[in-house]
């Protein structure tokens, strides 16, 4: 049996400029950290021919055209073995549409568990391209490469986006310290609300291949606070980044329709009143977790709780996609 893991991410700054609609004009930058939260992938040879997958759905086919789930369909498409006689289950830590990456993740951990399966070597660039590759290019899915790189690699890392389509990796230079820090005193709080994020940036990817001013406006802004927050960062000023994270949320509420509710700024608003120095919406928005700061967290998590607001803890990963060795 092969198993491979990927783990899913909280977005830290510069969200939407990993688009080709937007970097292939004016260069992306992405601040992203890797979380213990992950998407597993096993295959294992079953005794009778066929296409065995098992995910929220089973499916049993014979022939590959014929597979339901897209990303299967394609990845098996381009990297499967010869013979129809596979089975692939997936699990996940934290389902899909709560804006952790999961389809990064999923995507990911799929194509190094089938080059595991065939004895093969990937390296963490070639399967971070891979999987944009069948997400984007082949899937025509109006997302960035944010979610695929930072499952592959893992860790806290900046990602460069130049027009060329090249992306420069590096990671996130803060102290021990400051590390700590963030894993203390960052929370997650899942709002019920699950959507689609292509649904939600489809309306970005749009406006921006259209040369909308406004959006093209918000997006540079995005890309300077994502600056701001990795100096803040580096610099060990933690509070610093707080507020560059609430001013990148309140320039993301404006960017797209359908990145907030009424709802969700309720949640917001009291984790602001209650402890809170700033937050997000982690994702494309619309739903999934807020992501907030605060050194203070006892009356936070209650007033957030009594709300009907549930805690994910969490830590960093560093291994990124990985195979797991029974």
């Amino acid at each position: 049996m092969i198993i491979v893991r990927s783990p899913q991410r909280i977005s830290i700054g510069g969200g939407g400029t990993d688009l080709a609609s937007y970097y292939s004009k004016h260069g992306g930058f992405i601040i992203s950290a890797a979380i213990n939260k992950y998407v597993y992938v096993s295959i294992i040879k079953p005794f009778k021919k066929g296409i065995f997958l098992k995910y929220s759905d089973i499916e049993k086919e014979s022939e590959l055209s014929n597979i339901k789930h897209p990303i299967f369909r394609e990845v098996l498409r381009k990297y499967g073995t010869n013979n129809n006689q596979i089975e692939i289950t997936t699990l996940a830590d934290i389902p899909s549409g709560t804006g952790l990456g999961s389809s990064g993740s999923f995507t990911t951990a799929l194509i190094k568990s089938l080059y595991a399966s065939e004895g093969k070597y990937i390296s963490q660039k070639d399967l971070a391209e891979a999987a944009c590759e069948i997400e984007i290019d082949i899937l025509n899915e109006p997302i960035g490469k944010q979610d695929q790189y930072i499952a592959s690699y893992g860790g806290l890392k900046t990602f460069e986006f130049f027009p060329n389509g090249n992306v420069n990796v590096e990671r996130l230079k803060i102290s021990k310290e400051t590390l700590f820090d963030l894993e203390e005193n960052l929370l997650l709080f899942f709002t019920g609300y699950t959507r689609n994020a292509s649904s939600i940036l489809e309306d970005q990817d749009r406006k921006t291949k259209l040369d909308d001013k406004n959006m093209i406006d918000r997006l540079h802004q995005v890309k300077e606070t994502g600056l701001n927050i990795k100096g803040a960062l580096e610099e060990g000023d933690t509070i610093k980044f707080a507020k560059y994270m609430h001013e990148h949320w309140e320039n993301k509420r404006i960017r797209s329709i359908g990145m907030s509710n009424n709802q969700i700024d309720e949640f917001y608003q009291i984790a602001i009143d209650n402890g809170a120095i700033g937050g997000k919406i982690v994702g494309a928005g619309g739903g999934g977790f807020l992501l907030l700061y605060a050194e203070e967290k006892k009356v936070l998590r209650n007033k957030l709780q009594e709300k009907g607001l549930s805690e994910l803890r969490f830590q960093f990963d560093f291994e990124g996609s990985k195979q797991i060795n029974l």
